[in-house]
């Protein structure tokens, strides 16, 4: 790739060796090339070629060769589509959603509640556009056969909020899709197995667990009472996992294949005791495509916010990055460095 005409040559980006050190391993080569190189992409004027002397680099060759490009001189190249399709390849784009609630400002005033119009606009715009859902069971067997997964979507809801069952499930069978919601064990509103726990609204009863389930709905794990899974005790930690997943698999009587951390949050020690209780997927937040070789015990989704407008909604499904993405990456960096150093001080200090 000669470096040519500035007003003729496509686009590139240029990966400097620091981002690589910094976010490779974080992220994983695949989710690092579509994070990174649309999030500089963006913020270079990506109308020209990146020049030697905005960017200087001394990338290791492997590197370069790993995606499917050489170098030149100290210098990586590639351009935004290059770096997705290196990123997704041809195959495998797919979206994993996060919802909470379905309600309107006068029965909630979280930023995660959707209201029922524009969920309802939402999933009409995936039926219009040719998607189909899986439950998230299905996706870790998808993403590894490496099928073509075009127009395919996976739609979660953590909590077990009560409008999942009154709002969202009769706009899902309208359209004959399914979902997954991950329910918070200790917060089913009619539950008694931890008394005096505090709900954060009108939640799921466990009648209507089971009918979400006799549905067609697959029902997944949140935890009992919904802690930060990587700041308590191995113990709580254990009692956590271990109990919800059975207490939904006593009152259901079916298993329970998969769990959502609360908050998004897990380390390597809570993805090991989810697989050693017997789960077979873990979802985490990340505000990530889910593309193939993803750890299935750290499969990335993508946040529905009450402000996500249906633009941006179509945006993020299609596999663009949006500015309300772009922010929430950079929480969830944020907050992964933040907690990372709570843990060693805590640690520290015992």
């Amino acid at each position: 790739m000669a470096s040519g005409n500035a007003t003729s040559t496509p686009a590139r980006i240029v990966f400097p060796c620091q981002f690589w050190e910094r976010f490779l391993t974080y992220c994983g080569l695949n989710e690092f090339a579509i994070g990174m190189a649309l999030d500089v992409g963006m913020a270079l004027d990506v109308g020209g070629v990146v020049s030697r002397n905005q960017l200087i680099s001394d990338i290791p060759a492997y590197l370069a060769r790993s995606m499917g490009h050489y170098q030149s001189g100290e210098m990586a190249y590639m351009t935004t589509s290059e770096a997705v399709q290196a990123a997704w390849g041809t195959k495998v784009r797919l979206p994993v959603l996060m919802y909470h609630e379905v309600g309107d400002r006068e029965t909630t005033q979280s930023p995660l509640a959707v209201t029922p119009k524009a969920f309802a606009e939402q999933l009409a715009f995936l039926h219009d556009a040719g998607f189909g859902t899986m439950t998230a069971a299905a996706l870790p067997a998808a993403l590894a056969a490496g099928e073509p997964l075009d127009r395919t979507i996976v739609l979660t809801f953590d909590d077990g909020y009560e409008d999942f069952h009154s709002q969202a499930l009769p706009v899902l069978s309208r359209h004959g899709f399914t979902a997954t919601v991950f329910v918070t064990s200790g917060w089913v509103q009619d539950d008694v197995e931890w008394p005096g726990v505090r709900r954060p609204g009108r939640m799921l009863s466990w009648g209507q667990v089971a009918e979400v389930a006799a549905a067609g709905i697959e029902i997944g794990a949140h935890s009992c009472r919904h802690p930060q899974l990587d700041q308590i005790t191995p113990d709580r930690l254990r009692e956590e996992l271990y109990a919800s997943k059975a207490r939904l698999e006593e009152k259901l009587a079916m298993p329970v294949p998969g769990v959502a951390y609360p908050f998004g949050y897990s380390n390597a020690q809570v993805r090991e005791t989810a697989r050693a209780a017997g789960y077979g997927y873990g979802h985490a937040v990340r505000n990530l495509i889910a593309s193939p070789g993803a750890d299935p015990f750290a499969i990335p989704r993508l946040t529905v916010h009450r402000t996500t407008t249906l633009a941006e909604f179509r945006a993020m499904v299609d596999g663009h990055l949006t500015l309300t993405l772009m922010k929430d990456r950079a929480l969830t960096r944020g907050y992964a460095v933040v907690r990372r150093t709570r843990a060693l001080l805590t640690s520290s200090a015992e």
